[in-house]
């Protein structure tokens, strides 16, 4: 059994990957509002600042710094997606460790985090997540992106990102960037 080692820096600033299972027969965007109100029912417990997300139709991709005194991502992950489970009331079946576990089945067990180390390591993974539709083929522009962070900052006066030199995905917690039909 790997014997996974998380980096809990109080008030550290982490970037996200979070994946559905590969058996999940939905999409992230069927339901955005749904994990919307699941991320805000969670922030509104737990406080922390979204530097940037993006959702796509399998995974999401985030960068979060959490408050001073404040290491607990996991928690926060964890109650994200049970709450989107529960609320989209979708069961589809699940392995007999998935059932002693309480898991739905619905995302991966794990999530990718990597804590952000200087603003250089900032500014790449804010670029990758608000990018990434673009990588997986779903629009030409970042700020085409609907499911992204990137309106706000756009309104805040940020210019959008440049593309990243062909970063590795396996690097940002991807299976591998393939193109992604969006739900029709």
């Amino acid at each position: 059994m790997p014997n996974y080692r998380r980096r809990l820096t109080p008030g550290g600033t982490y970037f996200f990957s979070v994946m559905l299972s590969e058996g999940a027969e939905i999409s992230l965007l069927t339901y955005l509002d749904r994990l919307r109100h699941a991320y805000a029912r969670t922030h509104a417990e737990q406080p922390f600042r979204t530097d940037a997300i993006v959702v796509l139709p399998d995974h999401l991709h985030c960068v979060w710094t959490l408050p001073l005194g404040d290491a607990d991502y996991a928690l926060r992950w964890r109650k994200i997606k049970s709450r989107f489970t529960r609320e989209i009331g979708i069961a589809p079946a699940r392995s007999r460790s998935e059932a002693l576990r309480t898991e739905r089945g619905i995302w991966q067990r794990r999530f990718w985090e990597r804590e952000i180390h200087d603003d250089a390591d900032y500014a790449l993974h804010i670029a990758y997540t608000l990018t990434d539709p673009v990588r997986h083929g779903l629009v030409a522009e970042p700020q085409d992106w609907t499911a992204s962070s990137i309106h706000r900052d756009l309104r805040d006066g940020c210019p959008p990102p440049d593309l990243p030199e062909t970063p590795d995905p396996a690097a940002f917690g991807e299976r591998g960037v393939r193109p992604i039909a969006e739900p029709a």
